[in-house]
């Protein structure tokens, strides 16, 4: 587990937002993988993608780097920000564009708004 532990730690040290997924973020292989790699997408925020399905050491191992119970999850600056149900809140309140905002992640204010638009 501890090489899995540091393979984890590194993708997400070397990545400014990383998504471990099931999956890919041009083939996700489940819905809320789906979700979340469809607003980043659609955001146009530039993110590593982790297909969970791929390594099951890294399956099970994410879960416990984290202590997140379930997949995705996503990561910002070397930190867990959450899963499906937090990512879609954060996207429809605005905290993702903050969250972004504060660590100079580079996104698309105007379809954030249009995602906003769309589910108001």
């Amino acid at each position: 587990m501890t090489d899995t532990k540091t393979q984890i730690a590194e993708t997400v040290k070397a990545n400014d937002v990383v998504l471990f997924m099931k999956g890919t973020k041009e083939m996700p292989q489940c819905g809320f993988s789906s979700r979340v790699a469809g607003v980043l997408n659609y955001m146009g925020v530039d993110f590593a993608d982790v297909n969970v399905l791929a390594d099951e050491a890294i399956r099970g191992g994410i879960k416990e780097f984290s202590d997140w119970p379930t997949i995705p999850q996503l990561y910002v600056k070397g930190e867990f920000v959450g899963g499906c149900d937090i990512i879609t809140e954060m996207t429809l309140s605005g905290e993702l564009d903050q969250l972004f905002e504060d660590n100079d992640v580079t996104y698309d204010k105007d379809a954030a708004d249009k995602i906003r638009e769309a589910n108001g």
